[in-house]
């Protein structure tokens, strides 16, 4: 098993707390067999609620997939307590936004969409719907007369001893 962490930066304005709302968030990622090195073609989803449970009574995974290549079956599990907020102070550096283990696969891609939320960084204002599908955000906190938003986002991929 290979624990393998999500870091998440961006340019956070005038916002904080960044963080994925909820037991059902889906994690959108493209993963690599570490048996042939076959790419998933589109991104597959896991989430905290859904558990599968693993051949030969090993436990449950969030994700259990074959590969189509190899026909191995892998898993993903997220790690419930290692997911964590980006703060305004983290602003335009990488920091772990959740940890996957994972069992004969590795993320390789992430698609932020959906399902975030945070709060403005200077009033309580929260913003339930923000949504990276154009691979940024932007909204107003009227409480604070000030545009919100959350841009340049990049992530990487960083193994966990």
């Amino acid at each position: 098993m290979v624990k393998i962490a999500l870091k998440f930066k961006a340019d956070l304005q005038n916002v904080t707390d960044l963080h994925p709302e909820g037991e059902d968030f889906r994690w959108y990622l493209k993963v690599k067999c570490a048996n042939c090195g076959e790419v998933t073609d589109d991104y597959v989803y896991l989430t905290l609620e859904e558990n599968t449970p693993l051949k030969g009574g090993r436990g449950h995974a969030s994700l259990v997939l074959k590969c189509k290549f190899c026909e191995r079956e892998n898993s993903i599990d997220i790690m419930k307590d290692t997911i964590s907020k980006y703060t305004a102070n983290d602003s335009n550096k990488y920091k772990s936004m959740v940890t996957f283990n994972c069992r004969g696969v590795e993320p390789v891609d992430f698609s932020p969409r959906i399902g975030f939320v945070c709060k403005g960084a200077e009033t309580t204002t929260q913003f339930n719907e923000v949504d990276f599908t154009e691979k940024e955000w932007c909204d107003y906190d009227e409480k604070a007369n000030l545009e919100v938003g959350i841009y340049g986002i990049e992530f990487k991929f960083d193994k966990v001893k």
